[in-house]
């Protein structure tokens, strides 16, 4: 129980003080598993589901080490439990990017329609997935025009900046606008400073590609 945050804590304080010991002791290793072994992260998360399904932070573990685990159906399910349970859009951008996953690009543009009240990187990350729901449509300018906004500025650097840059470089280059995309691929090369992308190389590719 220790390992997890107090919001957490104290959800499972609902439950018998065993089962939510148990069940703590299963939230906390899908959590340090999900990044370096996500098929076992969801054993625990599917072990913790079980034991304690109504606990809109189980099933939030459950959906989210599902989601890493490319279970895309199970991920859905879980997350519009909790969407149900809390009212909350937190998962939004995931459920939809689940829907792609699915090959139901539809969906997930309305789920990006319907959803209210986000954090500024929840919608930036929903922006993200609805540009790639309408590149899989093969609407590949639409897709450009969706990753466009006020926050589509290299002189920013939001912590969303070089996944939203990186983004809009690739939707650039599959739309032929190969110049543009080098420029933004460097922009979020600039911005990314966790090297969470390989934007710097592929700026290089796609230089060396029109030379």
């Amino acid at each position: 129980m220790s390992a997890l945050d107090p919001e957490a804590r104290q959800e499972l304080k609902s439950l018998p003080k065993a089962q939510a010991e148990d069940v703590g002791k299963h939230l906390a290793a899908a959590g340090m598993l999900i990044d370096e072994d996500p098929e076992l992260a969801l054993e625990h998360a599917r072990i913790a589901r079980g034991k304690a399904s109504r606990v809109a932070v189980v099933r939030e573990a459950a959906g989210l080490a599902a989601y890493h685990a490319g279970e895309w159906a199970e991920a859905l399910s879980d997350l519009r439990a909790v969407r149900r349970m809390t009212g909350s859009n937190a998962h939004i951008a995931v459920m939809a990017d689940c829907e792609r996953a699915l090959g139901r690009p539809e969906r997930a543009l309305e789920l990006a329609k319907e959803a209210r009240e986000l954090s500024p990187s929840t919608a930036v990350e929903l922006r993200i997935v609805a540009a790639g729901a309408r590149r899989d449509m093969g609407q590949v300018d639409a897709a450009v025009v969706a990753l466009q906004g006020p926050d589509l500025d290299p002189k920013r650097k939001d912590p969303w900046s070089a996944r939203l840059f990186y983004a809009y470089a690739d939707n650039l280059e599959a739309a032929g606008r190969k110049d543009e995309a080098i420029r933004w691929f460097l922009n979020a090369a600039q911005a990314d400073d966790e090297e969470e992308t390989d934007a710097a190389e592929r700026a290089v590719e796609l230089g060396a590609a029109l030379q």
